[in-house]
């Protein structure tokens, strides 16, 4: 098991967004979290990587405690995320943007990297640089690599991310519905994109409301709803579920 999650429960200022949630996720799958709005699926994303702290709960990383761990010591264990919203380095290149993921696992450092300050942090970031392009070209937009990352379509600057959060050479990434704001060419590409990261053998845990994709690409799916999870199973076992269908995908007529 690479995640556990024990009875977590966050609370901001007396409202609980979520109550005694567990996951448990397994290596080399691809496990998606449903829910309508606000049932604390992006709460608990940024409870596994650090952003917020528990309130209540156990987190595990390969059988290791990590709350308290900040997000970059949760980055330099293999955790890596996206956002619902692409935040990307607007005014920086694309191959820049894509730079910037591997500095956790860099011995220099960011800034250092950066400003080229010796021939060791030289040859760094020569590997660095490498790595990007790699990354890049993996995703399909390596010629775009010296345009500037704002000016890209928003499908593109989603590739950028995806490629940043790759070059960290995580071992667990989440995506934070990867497909909001994509037409269905560009979602039906995506996902082949989700899939062939999943066979690398990196473990994909998914937030995502395009319900096709969901369960087209995954293997397991949580499904939570105020707060709480209120399902687990494979597609068609969600599909089938009364609560799903009443709290998510439509009262099953």
């Amino acid at each position: 098991m690479i995640l556990e999650i024990r009875d977590i429960t966050k609370y901001f200022d007396g409202f609980c967004a979520l109550m005694n949630v567990g996951l448990e996720v397994e290596e080399n799958t691809l496990h998606a979290i449903i829910g309508p709005n606000g049932a604390g699926k992006t709460t608990l994303f940024c409870l596994i990587s650090g952003m917020y702290d528990v309130s209540e709960g156990q987190i595990a990383f390969r059988k290791k405690p990590i709350n308290g761990l900040r997000p970059h010591q949760r980055a330099e264990l293999g955790i890596s995320r996206t956002f619902q919203i692409v935040r990307l380095f607007g005014q920086m290149s694309v191959l820049e943007n894509v730079m910037l993921g591997s500095h956790c696992k860099t011995r220099t450092g960011l800034l250092r990297t950066l400003f080229r300050i010796s021939l060791r942090e030289l040859e760094e970031e020569k590997t660095t640089r490498e790595n990007a392009m790699r990354w890049l070209e993996f995703v399909g937009i390596a010629q775009k690599a010296g345009q500037i990352a704002v000016n890209l379509p928003h499908a593109e600057q989603r590739l950028v991310e995806i490629a940043r959060a790759l070059s960290q050479d995580p071992d667990l990434l989440l995506f934070d519905e990867p497909a909001a704001g994509m037409n269905p060419k560009e979602t039906l590409d995506l996902g082949s994109l989700i899939v062939k990261i999943n066979q690398m053998g990196k473990t994909v845990l998914l937030i995502e409301h395009n319900m096709d994709l969901v369960m087209e690409i995954s293997h397991m799916i949580s499904v939570l709803n105020f707060g709480a999870k209120i399902a687990e199973g494979k597609p068609s076992e969600i599909q089938e579920n009364p609560a799903v269908i009443e709290a998510y995908l439509g009262r099953k007529r």
